[in-house]
């Protein structure tokens, strides 16, 4: 058999369109398998609670180490995403995601849970980083993860939706069944990706050589990003009760502010990088330091209402700017999973600080600080985003000219 008859046999059946949309979809489905859990894990905590009889400390720390996991996996991915080949560790990623929710659905004591979901964690973080390497070979990285963000929030309010009414009839099993399926539609999607191999990626924005300030500036820019938001939305339902709103309100604004995300994330495709990166990013990370600074007013219905579904928007909207712009310093990938391992870090500190702020009980001082996260999330992204577009128009007037 010659070289080129392998090599066509090695192919499968049907491949889609490396630059394509169904190939951003199918990048963003692997992207979220890795961490689905994510976007459901209020029904999971409160599955645990309910089903299994575990405390709300119990719950809280399988999540806690579960996104912990993740970050993790994530630095893992950063080290060997150039040294395997990505697709066949993608397959046995997904393989031992299956397995392992499989087998949280016959656990029932509470340490168990914690050692096994972590163990989750870093294989689904693994895979994140390994998907982000892979999304960071497509071009107009931004709109890629516009497509992860609206496949996130869109089946993520799905799930939180649907899900917690099944956990008191099928007990926990329905919450991992659920991730057992995404996790196998993943891998269906999964081969019929094409290779993306580096050789054939484009050109980082900024040349080959990665420049680390600004790269570094991005970097922290993500997890002070997901640090201020999550810390604040992991109590935002105790938060709104303490300005005396009732839980009948409060579980329908945090519904609609989370299908919010997907106008983010549609913003997202329709602008990629139309009008750069600087004047998207600071008007609407603006826009979330001036929601966040409005819940102060938590006693107003409105106030609280337009708050939440305002950060439901900018959340999606500017962390795919964000990972984008991570992605944009290395054609491998090494640095777009680096950015998922921040924004991981950031999900996962953000409510532990925010424990420690709240030991009085009262969410002055945690908004205060949220509140200043973002605004030096705001002050620091100006640096790599001023450099990116900067060097895209002098490719653009090099091109023109």
């Amino acid at each position: 058999m010659t070289d080129v008859a392998k090599e066509v046999s090695m192919k499968p059946a049907m491949t889609v369109n490396a630059e394509g949309m169904m190939a951003r979809v199918m990048l963003a489905f692997l992207a979220t398998a890795g961490l689905f859990y994510v976007n459901i894990m209020p029904a999971i905590v409160s599955g645990l609670i309910d089903s299994l009889g575990f405390s709300r400390a119990d719950a809280g720390l399988v999540a806690s180490l579960n996104i912990y996991g993740a970050a993790v996996g994530a630095l893992v991915a950063v080290f060997i995403i150039t040294r395997v080949y990505w697709k066949p560790l993608a397959v046995a990623l997904l393989l031992g995601l299956i397995a392992l929710d499989t087998l949280s659905i016959w656990v029932t004591e509470p340490l168990t849970m914690k050692l096994l979901r972590g163990l989750h964690g870093m294989v689904g973080g693994m895979l994140v980083g390994v998907s982000f390497a892979v999304i960071a070979r497509v071009s107009l990285v931004h709109k890629t993860f516009g497509y992860l963000l609206f496949v996130q929030f869109g089946l993520g309010g799905l799930g939180v939706m649907f899900l917690p009414p099944l956990a008191p009839v099928y007990g926990t099993a329905a919450l991992f069944l659920s991730l057992i399926a995404f996790s196998a539609v993943s891998l269906v999607m999964l081969l019929m990706l094409p290779a993306y191999r580096v050789e054939d990626a484009p050109k980082p924005t900024v040349g080959s050589d990665i420049q680390w300030r600004p790269l570094g500036a991005a970097l922290l820019s993500v997890f002070l990003f997901q640090a201020a938001n999550m810390g604040l939305y992991a109590y935002i339902i105790d938060l709104g009760k303490s300005y005396g709103l009732s839980l009948t309100f409060i579980s329908p604004t945090l519904g609609i502010s989370a299908w919010a995300g997907l106008v983010g994330a549609w913003l997202v495709i329709i602008f990629s990088t139309r009008l750069g990166r600087t004047v998207p990013l600071f008007v609407a990370t603006t826009l979330t330091l001036l929601a966040t600074i409005a819940l102060h007013y938590s006693a107003s219905q409105s106030v609280f209402w337009i708050a939440n579904v305002l950060v439901g928007i900018t959340w999606a909207f500017c962390i795919a700017y964000l990972l984008g712009i991570c992605a944009e310093f290395d054609k491998e990938g090494k640095m777009a999973a680096l950015g998922g391992f921040a924004s991981k870090t950031g999900l996962a500190s953000g409510p532990m600080v925010s424990a420690l702020l709240l030991s009085g009980g009262d969410y002055t001082v945690l908004i205060n600080v949220a509140a200043i996260a973002l605004a030096a999330c705001l002050l620091i992204c100006l640096y790599p985003t001023q450099l990116l577009d900067k060097l895209d128009k002098s490719v653009q007037d090099s091109g023109s000219g």
